[in-house]
């Protein structure tokens, strides 16, 4: 059986945990940037892949032995 002390902090954490999750995110909907100045940024598959060339491009020449 749960006693007073633990309720108490059951429920606090559980608050916390309410408005951290309510807090993060962007608001509105979401959107591809296409101004000359998001160019140069990572996309997701840069951060998850780094060494991945992008789609459309040729990747370098591999290093001579």
């Amino acid at each position: 059986m749960l006693n007073a002390p633990q309720i108490l902090v059951r429920c606090i954490a559980l608050a916390v945990c309410t408005a951290a999750l309510a807090a993060c995110g962007q608001r509105g909907p979401l959107y591809l940037p296409t101004d000359p100045a998001a160019q140069g940024r990572a996309s997701l598959t840069d951060t998850v892949l780094p060494n991945t060339p992008a789609p459309g491009t040729t990747p370098p020449p591999a290093p001579a032995r």
